[in-house]
């Protein structure tokens, strides 16, 4: 006689929904997968009698948490109601009542990820997120296993599908940041306060959770350095693709000699690294090993199914080891202390976009400029301007490798300097050989 699993789901939301629908549609597998039958014993709503797209047919809805999280035979259950105090709550009581937890929710793991992979220790029980970042992605579960022998040294990310989704139309179609942007909203890839999207926030949240696990430090959100797409410019795109780049918006975590970096922000990438060829609304994270070089992870960053096939794949994980009576925690302490590299340790190259006077002696004070700060030029174009005040001209500048505190001394003169019109633009290039 075939088992039985009995799942608590907090949410019945666009996720949610599609974790109902992979329950009832793929029965059969799972139950091959897993030698028990999984069902839906109780969903937590905000109203029962709401009509729903997903069939609920047959579902036990209830508009009190305690229903779900003192049902004992409910062992697992499933948070995807959003939010971050009242989920972190729930989390906490379902594990301090020796239930499985699976969750989607990157803000509270973002937030507060420590204490809640300590609480699961703590009880014995298994704490997933694999649907936290990157929608249907299997990137936790390749870092975690796949990955699991090797140490990581970088990890790139474009893992916020709607900043990608506008700057892939402001490049092809040479359109502005707020005309893309309401077409964006108006197709739904864009939230109506787009802010967390576009600000960088959310990616933030995701390459915090992605360092800690791939790091093995305690990295907190408040790490991450942020700055989001507000600013970019079609000229910029235009700019970048003539010296053989990419702009899109990064989340970025380096190590070096067990120190680290975190970042979310525009940076140019070369058009031959992988994560130049994403585009529209699709993710991928790129990951550096020592051992294994090069490896991505590509495909459809958020959605009702391809998210909830990532919650799906934690629950089958979680019911095989139930089965195997193996059902402790798998969660390790941190190995290493935490600690962030300053600016001096921080190295790339940079953008660099400025208008300057047109005149003798303008290069050669750029160049001593940048000289003194020992700052090469990569790679350098100039074109001329019509100003109303004179003669001008528009110079981009790749610069060779540097530290960020010696660039930063480089933009604060640029910015007072006499034959410096205006500095344009400013961004961060990536993605060259791991050294």
């Amino acid at each position: 006689m075939t088992q039985k699993a009995a799942v608590g789901i907090l949410g019945l939301g666009t996720v949610g929904s599609g974790v109902i629908r992979i329950l009832e549609d793929h029965r059969k597998e799972l139950t091959h997968q897993t030698g028990c039958d999984i069902y839906a014993k109780k969903i937590l709503v905000q109203d029962a009698s709401k009509q729903r797209d997903v069939n609920v047919e047959g579902l036990t809805l209830t508009e009190k948490a305690a229903d779900v999280l003192e049902d004992p035979e409910i062992r697992i259950v499933i948070e995807v109601m959003g939010g971050v105090e009242e989920s972190r709550e729930y989390i906490l009581q379902s594990l301090s009542s020796k239930k499985h937890v699976i969750t989607a929710n990157k803000d509270v793991m973002a937030l507060h990820g420590t204490e809640l992979l300590q609480a699961a220790e703590d009880n014995g029980c298994r704490l997933l997120y694999e649907a936290s970042v990157a929608g249907g992605i299997p990137v936790i579960r390749g870092m975690t296993e796949g990955l699991a022998a090797d140490r990581i040294s970088r990890i790139m990310g474009i893992i916020n599908g709607t900043t990608n989704y506008i700057l892939t139309k402001m490049f092809q179609d040479e359109r502005d940041y707020e005309e893309v942007l309401a077409e964006a909203q108006d197709l739904g890839f864009a939230e109506s306060d787009p802010t967390s999207d576009v600000d960088g926030l959310d990616a933030a949240r995701k390459i915090a959770i992605l360092a800690r696990l791939g790091f093995s430090m305690n990295v907190e959100l408040e790490d991450v350095e942020v700055e989001g797409i507000r600013g970019v410019t079609t000229e910029d795109m235009q700019y970048c693709a003539q010296l053989g780049y990419s702009l899109k918006l990064i989340g970025l975590a380096k190590r070096a000699e067990d120190r680290i970096e975190l970042t979310v922000q525009p940076m140019l990438i070369p058009n031959n690294h992988p994560l130049a060829s994403v585009q529209d609304e699709y993710n991928a994270v790129y990951i550096h090993g020592e051992a294994v070089g090069e490896t991505m992870f590509y495909g459809p960053g958020a959605g009702s199914l391809p998210t909830a096939t990532a919650i799906v794949s934690d629950l089958t994980a979680v019911v095989k080891n139930m089965m195997l009576g193996a059902e402790g925690s798998t969660i390790s302490k941190p190995l290493h202390t935490k600690a962030l590299q300053n600016n001096e340790e921080v190295e790339s190259k940079y953008f660099i976009r400025l208008h300057v006077k047109d005149q003798t002696g303008t290069f050669d004070d750029l160049s001593t400029l940048f000289k003194n700060e020992n700052v090469g030029f990569d790679k350098l174009q100039q074109w001329p301007l019509e100003e109303e005040n004179g003669a001008a001209s528009e110079v981009v500048i790749i610069t060779h490798l540097t530290n960020r505190a010696a660039y930063e001394r480089i933009y604060q003169e640029l910015e007072n300097m006499d034959v410096v019109l205006e500095v344009k633009s400013t961004y961060r290039v990536e993605g060259g050989k791991v050294s």
